[in-house]
């Protein structure tokens, strides 16, 4: 679990409450019309922006902010070096029986035992590293639009609240309730934006980068250990990958 996600929204949205808690009634910051247009709302305008398929499918995209294992490039550098002495001392069929946990990893080496050509494998390997992007870009599309248009349906749920205290104002008594819509809904658009859809899109967006770096290292290795390059010199080229500051703990 992504304990930096699940404890800056809790902790953001703990601190909300606390002070709507010292404020006085909590009670007095719910409102069932706010809620149902900004909420219920975004929703709905969100799915006219995507299809039915990507909407649906957000579950997984967002278990993805919280649940998130990937190997780090040091183990990836390690197991390519690790191959590529294999390959070099057995050929390709050495590497048949290879432990090898990365699904993208595991479809190059299976390529190499194949026997395709080096461009062939290339274009593979590199086209699935876009629909990848792509999937991920998909998901981080969604959340942006919905911090797009949480504060926008806000704002739509203040003007209504002002057109119905505007309208009243003969009523005292009807307009605290339509000036608590024209507040809360700003507030509720406000929170969807920045505690929830802005965090986890920038959240995806940083596993779409990390995902993308592992398989482009990857797909480095499988070309080197193809055109039976030294491990070592595989190993060289594949550090480029890692943070200077890395570099030398990796060489240590």
């Amino acid at each position: 679990m992504d304990l930096a996600t699940v404890i800056g929204i809790l902790g953001a949205t703990a601190f909300i409450i606390m002070a709507m808690v010292l404020g006085g009634d909590v009670g007095m910051f719910f409102d069932v019309p706010s809620v149902l247009i900004v909420f219920c709302g975004s929703l709905f305008v969100v799915l006219a922006n995507f299809t039915m398929g990507q909407f649906f499918g957000i579950g997984k995209v967002l278990a993805k902010a919280f649940m998130f294992k990937i190997e780090s490039p040091e183990e990836l550098i390690e197991k390519s070096v690790e191959m590529a002495d294999a390959a070099r001392k057995g050929g390709f069929l050495a590497l048949e029986e290879a432990q090898i946990d990365n699904k993208f990893m595991r479809k190059g080496v299976d390529m190499l035992v194949d026997g395709h050509d080096g461009e062939v494998v290339k274009a593979t390997l590199m086209k699935d590293i876009e629909l990848t992007t792509e999937r991920h870009e998909a998901g981080v599309g969604l959340l942006k639009s919905l911090g797009d248009v949480a504060p926008a349906m806000g704002m739509i749920g203040t003007l209504i609240g002002l057109v119905a205290m505007l309208s009243n104002m003969d009523d005292p008594k009807a307009i605290g309730p339509a000036m608590a819509v024209a507040l809360l809904t700003t507030l509720y658009g406000a929170f969807l934006a920045n505690v929830v859809a802005i965090p986890l899109a920038n959240k995806l967006n940083l596993r779409k980068e990390e995902e993308k770096l592992n398989q482009s290292l990857i797909l480095d290795a499988i070309l080197g250990i193809q055109d039976g390059q030294n491990p070592r010199v595989i190993e060289g080229i594949l550090k480029n990958y890692l943070a200077e500051s890395k570099r030398s703990v990796a060489d240590e």
